[in-house]
This record gives C-alpha cells, sequence and structure tokens, in this order.
C-alpha cells in the first residue's frame, strides 16, 4: 500500500535542464520509478546520452531541444509532449542560468535579462502552458527547483538570488490559484551540489572552505540527493501537499 504511493508507473514527466546535474538525476530516476521522461534542454547531444542511458536501464524518454528563454520554443515543449504522450502529469522546472559572478554594481543589464528570461520569465510560461493541461484534467504536480540562494543573499550572485526568490513566491502563487483543480505545485532548494553549473562555487578552495564550515553535514550534495524528494513530491505520497518550498543544504540555514 505506502511502496505504491511512490510509484510513477506511467505517469508522463517534463525535466527541463535535464541534460546534466540535478535535471539528469531526477529525470533517470523518474524513469527508474516508472515515468515517461521529456528531456528539455537546448543541448541536444547531451539529451541523447540520458535518454540513451535511460533506456540502457529499461526505461523510457523521448527529447525535445528546448531555450526556456524562447517563449515559442516552451510552446513546441508542451505541444510535442502532448503529441506523444497525450498528457502531462508532473512538470519539473529544473532550467536556469547564471552567466555571472560578480557584484551588483558590475551587472550588466543583458545579462540580467539572461538570468530573469530563463529563471523567472521561463519557468511562469511554461508552468502556465503545462497547468492548463494539469487544471483541465483535475490532477498534476509542478516542481520548481529554486535554491538556497533564495533565503540569503549570496555574494557575487546577487541576480541570481533575486531570481530564485521570484520562484518561491511563483511556487505558492501557482499553488493557491490552482489547489482547487487539483493541481500541486511545490519547489525544491537546494543547497551547495556538485554540479557544472556550480562550479564557480566549489572550484574556489576558498569560497568551498567557507561554505563548508557553515554546513553541519560537512559537505557537499551530490545531484541524487535531490532525487528523493522530487520523486516524493511528484507521488500520490505527497497528494496533501502544496505551495512548499523544501531546502536540501546540510543543514546550512539553521547554522546561518
Amino acid at each position: 500500500m505506502y511502496r505504491e504511493q511512490f510509484s510513477l508507473e506511467g505517469k508522463v514527466a517534463i525535466v527541463t535542464g535535464g541534460s546534466r546535474g540535478i535535471g539528469q538525476a531526477i529525470a533517470e530516476g523518474y524513469a527508474e520509478m516508472g515515468a515517461k521522461v521529456v528531456l528539455a534542454s537546448r543541448k541536444a547531444e547531451a539529451l541523447e546520452e540520458v535518454k540513451a542511458n535511460i533506456e540502457a536501464s529499461g526505461g523510457e524518454a523521448h527529447v525535445i531541444p528546448t531555450h526556456m528563454g524562447d517563449m515559442d520554443g516552451i510552446r513546441r515543449l508542451v505541444e510535442g509532449t502532448m503529441e506523444k504522450y497525450g498528457t502531462i502529469d508532473i512538470l519539473v522546472n529544473n532550467a536556469a542560468t547564471n552567466p555571472i559572478f560578480c557584484g551588483t554594481a558590475d551587472v550588466e543589464e543583458a545579462a540580467y535579462d539572461k538570468i530573469m528570461d530563463v529563471n523567472v520569465k521561463g519557468v511562469f510560461f511554461l508552468t502556465q502552458q503545462v497547468g492548463k493541461v494539469m487544471c483541465e484534467k483535475g490532477s498534476g504536480s509542478v516542481i520548481n527547483v529554486s535554491s538556497e540562494a533564495a533565503f540569503c543573499p549570496t555574494p557575487f550572485l546577487g541576480v541570481y538570488s533575486m531570481s530564485k526568490a521570484a520562484v518561491n513566491m511563483l511556487t505558492k502563487v501557482f499553488a493557491q490559484e490552482w489547489g482547487p483543480k487539483g493541481v500541486r505545485v511545490n519547489a525544491i532548494a537546494p543547497g551547495l551540489v556538485k554540479t557544472h553549473f556550480s562550479q564557480a562555487l566549489w572550484g574556489n578552495e576558498a569560497i568551498l572552505q567557507a561554505a563548508l564550515n557553515s554546513i553541519p553535514l560537512g559537505r557537499m550534495a551530490e545531484p541524487e540527493e535531490m532525487v528523493g524528494l522530487a520523486i516524493f513530491l511528484a507521488s500520490d505520497a505527497s497528494r496533501y501537499m502544496t505551495g512548499q518550498v523544501i531546502l536540501i543544504d546540510g543543514g546550512r540555514e539553521i547554522s546561518a
């Protein structure tokens, strides 16, 4: 009875940023739990490699290259998923960008716009489009990947922190609006995870050591350590949970 609550058998899941890191780990985890996974990212070749890994393990995946800053691309992602599978049960908004690592005084408009377009605007409108499908059928789960940076200003990551704070609020806005229609919206806020995306942090020994000193568990996370919560939030095990932003940070927030 309880094991079945975590099953994703037969569910259709879109995972953005699914070519590596946290997105890849979640996609592979969902496939292992029985979901049909639509992989979305700008990197088509890398997506094909993830698809091959999933299929080699007995899972099912479909690739739709997508840039989250392109509204037409977002529409094609939703339309392509519906054409392939006829429904969408789960959306993981994992794709994000941060092309700068500097103080706010040095942020240029183009970089600001790129971060907000991908991290906020893209997430909002993909959620909106997928939500129409979910609300019509009366069920679905949206999982946004936020960041611990949304809770506390992070040096040299000011605009990124702002974008993730916006993701936290849009999570709650959609959850409140769509709850009566049977659609749940939650967010995962990872701490320091060893991915290519965060290399500017863990690749600097001084920054890394300062971060580790503030983490009670004393280490970085691996992408796979985000998967358990992602499965929980996508499954019936969390059917009474919505509007929540959950930190997975090794205890860093309690030490701040």
